[in-house]
């Protein structure tokens, strides 16, 4: 009862504060959305009411007051144009088919087997190693990363004694993190694109090296190495703290209890084969199309060739495809005998997706409170707040912090990349005194900020893609996944922000100060796991 109370206490203030922020005009309409859509996840424990409450609220602020449209706006303006972009549409359909094509390997049997048979033991300590070692591999897309780590890990992870929570934070940990750092990834494209497109509006286009400045970059992209290196040492150490260390206090300690021998009988190869035929389709499809469309020979093959076939291939197209025979060749390879009377192989792909319709539906809904929030300019009025009189050596910082605020508030990584880095760029050239050299040396670091902070919002942020499909796919609810990461990302953060672009910062970037930064953090967990949380129960 007193839920529902501070429920409609909690509506009544947000529709009292939408409404002095529309007669009044302010400023903060750019970020109301997010603050509310916040609120509700926070205050209800639910990612879609609060998703959807957010782009509703956002679109009433859209309409200058002709609250009768708000309905048609919101459908046909920030619904419906999702479907439309490829590139959303194929990530819908990719889930879809990837979550029917894992749940047909876990009815057949082998998933158990192939994943205990690499892993040679199932400790926790080798089984989150397992997950993470596994989701450095999958370092071709984000939310590809997230579902396939997640789905194919859960069941080892609960024979293991592994909390899902603790799953999850290994899951999301290695999803944006791993893509925003390869050079060759579904991100590397727009990546280049944005940084192309600061040089643009700094009136820089002549210069404009992006690969070479991608490179440059990469030492300096803090969060993500230090939320990476904050990972491997709670595995290595088995060390929780906060939420985490209760929740896994709460877990249940199956102590490694071996499954059931039939769990293991099923051959390896019908595995292998699914598997194998879906991550080399993608990466030769993706190869071949990026060439062809690039107008350049196949062979021979060069590094070049394959980061551009990144860049040009048609990506969503080949990730279906590829899921798609994977999952036809583990429909075929289904033993019938683990069928249930009536059953039939596309019944349980089917079973599947269906699994995965609330992920995919929470999906829609962040990206139209994104889409509510880019009409509402958050990120230029965010932006704003960067000025041009901040020091050179505190501009990185600055780009980072702004950076994690609106990925946070927004929850997305790419509309954060794409909305600051041509803010960020243009002022690091003008805070240089326009000297081009200048500019240069400051702006790997730069870059390297508004990367890393794009990382953090999608690796922490409820109403990220990321967040919410890593939680689905480990079967928790996503509020309880980032009640428990959040301390750890706020740590990562915390060492990227004061040792990194502080520090380096202020030491003019050289490039021993990135490793010895590195060094640093890691000589820092080691003090923290001796007098701040405790190991797990067993490793």
């Amino acid at each position: 009862m007193m839920k529902g109370k501070r429920l409609i206490w909690l509506l009544a203030g947000i529709a009292v504060v939408t409404a002095l922020i529309e007669i009044a005009g302010l400023g903060m309409a750019s970020i109301w959305p997010s603050v509310a859509a916040l609120l509700l996840v926070f205050t209800t424990r639910n990612v879609l009411m609060g998703l959807l409450g957010g782009a509703l609220i956002g679109t009433v602020l859209l309409v200058d007051g002709q609250l009768w449209l708000v309905p048609l706006q919101l459908v046909e303006r920030h619904l419906l144009p999702n479907f439309g972009s490829s590139w959303k549409s194929g990530a819908i359909l990719f889930t879809l088919i990837l979550g029917g094509f894992v749940h047909l390997l876990e009815r057949g049997g082998v998933l158990q087997a192939l994943l205990t048979r690499l892993l040679h033991g199932r400790s926790k300590r080798k089984v989150e190693a397992g997950a993470g070692l596994f989701g450095l591999v999958c370092f071709f897309d984000g939310l590809a990363n997230s579902l396939m780590v997640g789905r194919l890990f859960q069941p080892l992870a609960a024979n293991a004694g592994v909390s899902r929570v603790r799953l999850a934070y290994i899951v999301d940990t290695t999803s944006a993190a791993v893509a925003c750092l390869a050079f060759i990834s579904t991100w590397i494209a727009y990546q280049l694109a944005m940084i192309r497109e600061g040089f643009i509006l700094a009136g820089q286009e002549a210069n404009a090296e992006p690969y070479h400045l991608f490179f440059a970059s990469l030492p300096h992209n803090y969060y993500a190495w230090f939320a990476l290196l904050l990972m491997g040492f709670a595995i290595w150490k088995q060390w929780n703290f906060g939420p985490m260390k209760a929740a896994e206090e709460t877990q249940p300690d199956s102590g490694g209890i071996d499954l059931p021998e039939e769990a293991f009988k099923g051959a390896l190869w019908r595995a292998w084969i699914p598997v194998a035929a879906l991550l080399a389709i993608i990466f030769v499809g993706i190869y071949t199309d990026g060439v062809h469309r690039a107008g350049k020979a196949l062979l021979p093959l060069t590094f070049d060739k394959l980061a551009m076939s990144f860049a040009e291939a048609n990506v969503p197209a080949i990730l279906i495809i590829g899921s798609a025979v994977g999952a036809l060749l583990a429909w075929w390879f289904l033993p019938r005998s683990v069928l249930k009377k009536g059953e039939t192989g596309g019944g349980v792909f089917m079973e599947g997706m269906i699994q995965l319709f609330q992920p995919v539906l929470i999906l829609i809904m962040a990206w139209m409170l994104s889409s509510t929030l880019k009409d509402l300019q958050a990120a230029d009025y965010l932006g704003e707040l960067l000025g041009d009189r901040i020091p050179v050596s505190l501009f990185p910082l600055a780009v980072f912090l702004t950076g994690s605020l609106v990925a946070f508030t927004t929850g997305t990584s790419w509309g954060t990349m794409g909305l600051l880095m041509p803010l960020a760029i243009p002022l690091g050239f003008s805070i240089s005194g326009g000297d081009y050299a200048e500019g240069m040396r400051v702006m790997p670091m730069v870059v390297g900020a508004v990367f890393s902070g794009a990382v953090f919002g999608d690796h922490c942020s409820p109403i990220s893609d990321t967040t919410i499909v890593s939680s689905m796919a480990c079967g928790i609810d996503p509020m309880d996944h980032v009640r428990t990461q959040l301390p750890y990302a706020l740590l990562a953060a915390m060492a990227a922000a004061t040792l990194g672009f502080l520090g380096v910062g202020i030491l003019g970037g050289p490039a021993w100060a990135s490793p010895l930064a590195a060094l640093v953090f890691a000589a820092m967990l080691v003090v923290f796991s001796s007098i701040w949380g405790e190991k797990a129960s067993k490793a």
